[in-house]
């Protein structure tokens, strides 16, 4: 199912919601009921209390933001890093190059085709990407420089391996979702809250307050969708993408 198509539904289903309660509610109001004796408290309470969930809102946006922001960083600090052990190696004998450049082609295909899908599916790296990296660590690491132009490119490319290597742990550990169980629990419960205290103002069901009435869970609705969608940095609509892998290495699609 799209993206969108669960945004609407979500928006929808929350306005629908939300007025027809509001309507069933005004059919049982009697008709000397006086919408202006709410107690000054209560629009007191109801207004603290949106302003205290709007700003755990915002505090949950920010941080799911952070960690796709992080997420997509360790994509780019990666392709960085193998990009410039392919560069490197030019330095060495046409057949060390040769392999080493093969190996982090190979490696870079099976993230962009397979793993990247895999992230998104189980939110976690996988073995076969491990050992192709550790085949480039490999290739690097065993061959003994003959020349002092040689040795002083072994030390560089080493580093370059490692920080792929870290930056690739970075990328599995931003794979899962960000946001603890109780969080969220927080989130809907608050919501919730939030919507339900508009029928302690005993709003009617005139054109403006019904309008008002929708926007508002509506934009709840939304906000909450779109900690949802950024809460899985490598699995949905506004994720990560492989961009800076497929930039460094154009033929990775192949």
């Amino acid at each position: 199912m799209s993206e969108w198509l669960v945004l609407s539904i979500a928006m929808a289903s929350a306005c629908a919601v939300v007025l027809t309660i509001t309507v069933i509610n005004h059919r049982r109001v009697g008709d000397d009921d006086d919408p202006s004796e709410t107690p000054d408290v209560i629009e007191y309470m109801t207004m603290m209390i949106g302003v205290v969930y709007a700003i755990v809102l915002g505090l949950a946006i920010a941080g799911v933001w952070e960690g796709r922001s992080a997420a997509q960083e360790s994509v780019r600090q990666e392709a960085q890093a193998l990009h410039e052990v392919s560069a490197r190696s030019q330095v060495y004998p046409a057949e060390v190059r040769a392999r080493i450049r093969s190996d982090v082609d190979a490696y870079v295909t099976y993230v962009v085709n397979t793993e990247w899908q895999h992230m998104s599916d189980h939110g976690s790296l996988t073995e076969r990407g491990t050992e192709l990296l550790d085949q480039v660590r490999r290739d690097v690491t065993d061959y003994v420089p003959k020349t002092d132009h040689e040795g002083q490119a072994y030390q560089p490319l080493v580093d370059q391996v490692a920080a792929a290597d870290d930056a690739r742990g970075s990328r599995g550990q931003s794979a899962e979702a960000t946001m603890p169980g109780v969080v969220w629990f927080g989130l809907i419960i608050g919501a919730l809250v939030a919507v339900g205290l508009i029928f302690a103002l005993q709003i009617r069901r005139t054109g403006r307050e019904l309008l008002l009435a929708g926007l508002y869970s509506a934009l709840i609705a939304f906000l909450l969708f779109l900690i949802w969608d950024f809460d899985a940095p490598f699995g949905r609509g506004l994720s990560a993408t492989a961009g800076p892998f497929l930039d460094l290495f154009p033929n990775a699609t192949r």
